[in-house]
């Protein structure tokens, strides 16, 4: 995400993203394609606090990352759901809702599955 702050309102809206989004990577870029370019990198809440008292001059663009990828599900969460579903469902179906509830590869859980069910 990109946005455009002036310098005076930029510790305010870089605590309002970090309250909004979580502590993303984010990168502070001031006077871009001018003589005096400054990059900031970090994140949200360390250039929160970097800016709360210091108003930067000059065009301010925010450059947010997008949000972490979630940690891969344990063994044994995969386990415990895929026992649940198992008493509801056929192997292929459980299979099929556990790794969309969880984000992971169908062919992992329905082999898992098929494992289960001899």
């Amino acid at each position: 995400m990109i946005f455009y702050e002036s310098g005076p309102r930029l510790g305010d809206t870089l605590g309002a993203l970090q309250a909004t989004l979580g502590d993303r990577e984010v990168a502070v870029v001031r006077e871009v394609t001018k003589l005096h370019e400054e990059c900031v990198n970090g994140t949200l809440a360390e250039l929160a606090v970097r800016y709360a008292d210091v108003t930067p001059r000059g065009e301010i663009v925010i450059v947010v990352a997008p949000p972490p990828k979630p940690a891969g599900a344990s063994s044994a969460e995969i386990d415990a759901a895929l026992d649940e579903a198992l008493t509801r469902l056929s192997p292929s179906r459980a299979a099929a809702e556990v790794a969309e509830h969880l984000g992971i590869p169908r062919k992992q859980v329905y082999a898992l599955a098929m494992e289960k069910a001899r």
